[in-house]
């Protein structure tokens, strides 16, 4: 009995190792190698797609970041999709000179719905090919006044989906709001900075992003519905050999969660979100992955299941066994299982800790927060990391709808980086 736990856990930590001993090569990477630099031959005309529900307080700190943007005015429309607004959004748009597209359906909830919505009235009005490309942002970002100008120079290069540099407004709220800020600063620096430097495929993330009207058109609208609809497109790309670009100079700061419900809410979704894409796309990413040798699907694999849930095994086998082992006073198994937690605990805390460290150290910079903070959230970091083991707990066995997320943080992009 002994044995077979130590065994068991052994397997884990193996596999575990497995899935993700190639992203300490991409942290390498990012130490050994240069971004790419891209000039464009032209610039393109783009439509900015923000699906806003009642977020007046928001918007026009977005809009207004788009409107002061180093690019042709004349290449840039916005239009916002006031989706079962019953607030002053539509009216907030108009004022800065955005196209709003109303949209009253409370039966088909959340962006990848109203997006659909939204291409299929292009389509009808002036054609899907009108523009070269859309932008797809979350009502609560700002993005810097470069941000069209940079992420143009990729897309102008072959790149036919792009994502962007996903900062964060509010990093210094709290524990909560700089666990997310810090967590994205990674994934954008050691993530998709490292895909790109590997020609593999980049993730898009929420928001942020730019794709192609020819891929927009191909897809007949927006056909990505599952509660993380940016990362079930990402995993469809990947599987159709679609190579999605990152341009690290287009910068967007987006507002994050301050208070556990919200957090818990939005991250339950996530983690179903993720459950779903397994379900409909695991079998086919591991057979692509094999079939073609594609590296981008492993990764992508990678990316959508096996930490959580091999996390999730972990702490329930050991849990188990040390309930068992209480109950029937067995010492020795007890113990045992007792070790083997507080081992992968310190493991997993030393890891994220480290993983936060090497981005703090390295976007220091690009951080909107005063040192004592920085330094202070570094240590909370991983313990916001480790609530995601309840939430994919619960999400397993929970019936998850989406649910808006409240947004109240308004400042200017010039103020966030002061």
């Amino acid at each position: 009995m002994i044995q077979l736990i130590r065994n068991l856990n052994f397997t884990l930590y193996i596999l575990f190792l497995c899935f993700y001993a190639y992203q300490a090569v991409y942290i390498l990477v990012r130490f050994f190698k240069k971004m790419p630099t891209f000039k464009a031959n032209k610039n393109h005309k783009y439509a900015v797609l923000i699906a806003a529900r009642n977020e007046e307080s928001v918007i026009g700190e977005l809009l207004e970041s788009v409107n002061n943007q180093d690019y042709p005015s004349e290449l840039i429309d916005t239009y916002v999709i006031a989706d079962n607004c019953t607030d002053h959004t539509a009216a907030i748009a108009q004022a800065y000179g955005a196209k709003v597209i109303i949209r009253r359906n409370l039966e088909k909830i959340g962006k990848g719905f109203a997006l659909n919505y939204a291409f299929s009235k292009l389509d009808d009005s002036i054609g899907i090919e009108y523009y070269d490309g859309y932008m797809v942002f979350d009502a609560d970002n700002i993005i810097d006044k470069n941000f069209v100008k940079e992420i143009n120079t990729v897309f102008d290069n072959g790149y036919r989906v792009v994502t962007s540099y996903r900062n964060s407004k509010n990093y210094a709220n709290n524990w909560i709001s700089s666990g997310y800020a810090l967590w994205f600063l990674r994934e954008s620096k050691y993530l998709n900075g490292a895909r790109m430097l590997c020609h593999t495929s980049c993730a898009i993330s929420g928001t942020g992003f730019l794709v192609s009207s020819e891929i927009i058109k191909k897809d007949a609208g927006w056909k990505y519905q599952l509660l993380t609809e940016d990362i079930e497109f990402t995993i469809d790309k990947a599987i159709n050999k679609e190579l999605i670009g990152y341009s690290e100079k287009s910068v967007l700061y987006d507002e994050q969660p301050t208070d556990f419900k919200t957090s818990w809410d939005q991250r339950m979704r996530w983690t179903k979100g993720f459950y779903q894409v397994m379900k409909n796309y695991g079998l086919k990413l591991i057979s692509t992955s094999i079939k073609n040798k594609s590296f981008q699907c492993y990764d992508m694999f990678a990316t959508v299941a096996p930490a959580t849930l091999l996390t999730v095994a972990m702490f329930t086998l050991n849990l188990t066994v040390l309930l068992y082992g209480l109950a029937n006073n067995e010492i020795i198994i007890s113990t045992l299982a007792l070790n083997e937690l507080m081992i992968a605990i310190v493991n997993m805390y030393l890891s994220l800790f480290a993983v936060g460290l090497l981005t703090l150290v390295t976007e220091w910079k690009n951080i909107q927060a005063k040192t004592y903070k920085k330094i202070y959230f570094l240590f909370t970091f991983p313990l916001f990391m480790f609530t995601y083991g309840p939430i994919a707990i619960a999400a397993l066995f929970s019936k998850v709808t989406w649910k808006p997320i409240k947004h109240t943080y308004n400042e200017k992009a010039a103020d966030i980086r002061r």
